[in-house]
C-alpha cells in the first residue's frame, strides 16, 4: 500500500508534522541556534549530544551512529513499523486526509484496533472505581486507608485513584450493560481467566497505570480487607494488548515535563512511594511496575535525564534490586545517586511524619553509588580481616566493570583502597588480573565451543538450569512444573537431579552444587557460563518460567511427531484402525490446545 500513497499526501505529512516535538517525545532537545536543536541519540547509548534535528528543514542527524532521515523514518524506527503505517500514524494525528495515485481505492481492510478499543474500556473503568472511591460507601474504607496515610483530594484525582468492589461480579454485570460483549471482556484482562464472570481485581485500592501519552492501559490494585495470609497485597495486570510491563513506568507520563527540566529521575519501589514524591513536588519520581528494573524502562528516561536517584527499600529484595539498578544504569552511562530514607520506612510515611521539607531534603542528600555500594559491603563483610576485604573487593569490582571510562574505574578502584585500607597497587593487580582470567575463559569457551557442543548439549532446558543456579530460591518455580523425567537433554536431566537433591539438603551453595556433579564437562559449562556475568542483569524467575514453557512445549511437540507418525500406520480400512485415528487425532487436539496455554 506504500506506493499508493501519493507524493502529496507524503510531502503534506513531512511539511506539518512538528519534528521537534516528535523527537523531544523520545529524548530532551536544546535550542542551540535559529532552530536548530540538539539532544542524546534515541537510537544507541550516549552521554553527550551528538543528534542534531533542524526544525526548518525538517529531518535529524546524528554525528555518532549516523541516523539520519525525517519524521516518516523517524516514526519508523521508533515504532518499529513499514513506511504506509507510519504516514497513516502522523496523518491521523495531523487530520490529514491520505490520498492515493492513479485513483487507487484501498480495499476495506479489517484494521486491529482492539488495543484503543481496550484503552477506551480501561478509562471508563479507572472512572467508574474512581466514583465509587471518592463518591460511595463501598470505597469508604479504601479513601480512609489513602487520607490516613497524607494523600490530598489533589493527589487522589490526579492519579485518579479508585476502589474495585468487593462483589466480583459486580463489573462484568455492569459492563455488560454497557453493550460490551462477552467475548471483548474475557479478553481484557479485567477477569479471571478461568472464570469469566469473576473480576481479576476485588475490594482493592485501584491504582490506574498510563502510557506516555496518558492512557489507562492497566492496572495495580492494594487489596483493603485480606482474609489470609495467601491474600497478595499487590496484584498488577499482566501483559496486554495495550500494555507492556517491561516497557512501562509508573506515573512517566506525570513526571516527563519535570524529568526533562532537572535530568534527573527518582526510581521507586511502588504506587504510593512515587505518589508521595509527586505530593512533595518531586514530581521526576516513576516506578517499575511489580518487577525489577528494565532495559527498556532505562531507555524511556535515559534521552531525558543525565542522573538517576534509587529509591527502593531497605530490606534485603531493596538492596538487591538497588545492586541490579546501578549496574543496569552505569551501562547505559548514567550517573547514578541512592536515597537512604531515614525516619520511616517509605517516602509516603517520611511525608505524613515529617513533611515535605524533610523528603526533599533527604532526596538532596542522596549519595553516590559507589559510596552506598562500599558502605553496604562494610556492613555484610567484616573489612578488618583479610578474608573480608578480599570478599568485599571481589564483591565491588563488577560495579568498577559498569563504568564507561578509564577515569572512572581508576577513581573507583582508589576509592576501593581507601574504604578498606588497601593498597591501591595490589587492588589495582587484583582487579586486571580477575579481568584477564575472565578474558581467558570466554576466549577459551569460544575455542573449544565445537569440541564441548558434541559432549553437552547447551539447549534452552540447560541454560535455564545454570541461570537458575545463580538464584537458587526460584528453584521452586521450576520443581512446582517440572521433574526429572520432563527433561529431554540428559545434560539437563542430570543437572536438575543435581540441584533437586540440594535443594532436598538446603545445601544451596554454588560449591555444593558443583561437589554433587561428577561430570567435569558439566562442570566446566556451569563455570564458564556464570563466570562470564551472562546471567548478573537477568531476572531469574522469568527464565525459570520460560524454561518450563520450553520443556513443555518440546514435550509436546515430540509426542505430535509420535502421533503423525502412527496416523500414518494406521489401517483405515478396520474398524480398529478408525477407532485409534480418531484417538490419535483427539489427543493432537488437546496437545494443540495445551501449546495454546503456555
Amino acid at each position: 500500500m506504500a506506493g499508493f500513497i501519493s507524493k502529496e499526501t507524503i510531502e503534506l505529512v513531512n511539511s506539518t508534522t512538528d519534528i521537534i516535538s516528535l523527537v523531544g517525545d523520545y529524548t530532551k532537545l536544546e535550542r542551540r541556534t535559529g532552530n536548530d536543536w540538539w539532544g542524546c541519540c534515541p537510537f544507541h547509548n550516549e552521554k553527550s549530544a551528538s543528534f542534531h534535528v533542524d526544525g526548518d528543514k525538517k529531518f535529524y542527524y546524528c554525528f555518532g551512529c549516523h541516523a539520519s532521515g525525517n519524521a516518516i523514518s523517524f516514526v519508523m524506527e521508533m515504532e518499529k513499523v513499514d513506511f504506509s503505517n507510519a504516514v497513516e500514524s502522523l496523518a491521523k494525528k495531523g487530520g490529514i486526509q491520505i490520498k492515493y495515485e492513479n485513483g487507487y481505492k484501498p480495499e476495506e481492510k479489517k484494521v486491529d484496533n482492539s488495543a484503543d478499543q481496550y484503552i477506551e474500556l480501561y478509562d471508563r473503568v479507572a472512572s467508574s472505581f474512581h466514583y465509587i472511591l471518592t463518591q460511595t460507601d463501598q470505597g469508604k474504607d479504601a479513601l480512609k486507608y489513602i487520607t490516613e496515610r497524607g494523600l490530598t483530594k489533589e493527589t487522589i484525582e490526579k492519579f485518579k485513584l479508585g476502589y474495585s468492589p468487593s462483589d466480583r461480579k459486580w463489573l462484568k454485570n455492569f459492563l455488560k450493560q454497557k453493550n460490551f460483549t462477552d467475548e471483548f471482556l474475557n479478553n481484557s484482562g479485567l477477569f479471571s481467566k478461568n472464570y469469566k464472570d469473576i473480576a481479576f481485581f476485588s475490594d482493592r485500592l485501584m491504582f490506574p497505570i498510563y502510557n506516555r501519552k496518558g492512557q489507562t492501559v492497566a492496572f495495580g490494585g492494594r487489596i483493603i480487607h485480606p482474609q489470609g495470609p495467601e491474600d497478595r497485597k499487590y496484584l498488577n495486570s499482566g501483559d496486554l494488548i495495550q500494555y507492556k510491563k517491561r516497557e512501562t513506568l509508573y506515573a512517566f507520563n506525570f513526571a516527563k515535563k519535570s524529568i526533562r527540566e532537572n535530568k534527573k529521575v527518582i526510581f521507586c519501589e511502588g504506587y504510593m512511594d512515587c505518589i508521595a514524591y509527586h505530593q512533595c513536588g518531586i514530581e521526576y519520581a516513576v516506578a517499575p511496575l511489580g518487577t525489577a528494573l528494565t532495559e527498556e524502562q532505562v531507555n524511556m528516561v535515559r534521552g531525558f535525564a543525565d542522573t538517576v536517584l534509587l529509591s527502593f527499600d531497605s530490606d534485603s529484595a531493596g538492596k538487591n534490586a538497588t545492586y541490579k539498578a546501578i549496574l543496569m544504569c552505569r551501562k547505559n552511562n548514567l550517573t547514578v545517586k541512592v536515597i537512604r530514607l531515614k525516619g520511616a520506612k517509605d517516602p509516603a510515611e517520611i511525608m505524613l511524619k515529617y513533611g515535605k521539607e524533610n523528603l526533599t531534603s533527604q532526596v538532596n542528600g542522596a549519595i553516590l553509588d559507589s559510596d552506598y555500594l562500599l558502605n553496604i559491603l562494610s556492613e555484610v563483610y567484616q573489612t578488618d580481616t583479610p578474608e573480608g576485604k578480599t570478599k568485599a573487593a571481589l564483591a565491588f569490582f563488577p560495579y568498577i566493570d559498569s563504568l564507561q571510562t578509564d577515569i572512572q574505574k581508576e577513581s573507583c578502584l582508589d576509592q576501593l583502597s581507601q574504604a578498606f585500607n588497601l593498597k591501591p597497587e595490589a587492588v589495582k593487580r587484583d582487579f586486571l588480573n580477575r579481568n584477564q582470567a575472565r578474558e581467558r575463559i570466554s576466549s577459551r569457551q569460544n575455542q573449544n565451543q565445537t569440541e564441548k557442543s558434541k559432549q553437552i548439549n547447551l539447549n534452552a532446558e540447560l541454560r535455564g538450569l545454570i541461570a537458575v543456579i545463580t538464584d537458587m530460591d526460584k528453584f521452586s518455580i521450576l520443581r512446582s512444573s517440572l521433574n526429572e523425567s520432563d527433561f529431554s537433554n540428559p545434560d539437563a536431566k542430570q543437572l536438575f537431579t543435581i540441584l533437586e537433591e540440594c535443594f532436598s539438603r538446603k545445601t544451596f551453595s554454588f560449591p555444593d552444587i558443583l561437589a554433587a556433579c561428577n561430570d567435569s564437562s558439566l562442570v566446566e559449562i556451569i563455570t564458564s557460563a556464570i563466570s562470564s556475568g551472562v546471567y548478573q542483569n537477568i531476572d531469574i524467575e522469568i527464565v525459570a518460567k520460560d524454561t518450563i514453557k520450553f520443556v513443555k512445549r518440546t514435550q509436546i511437540d515430540k509426542r505430535k511427531n509420535e502421533i503423525l507418525k502412527e496416523l500414518r500406520e494406521c489401517d483405515l480400512g478396520t474398524e480398529e484402525g478408525n477407532l485409534k485415528m480418531n484417538a490419535l487425532l483427539k489427543e493432537k487436539l488437546e496437545l494443540d490446545k495445551q501449546v495454546q496455554t503456555l
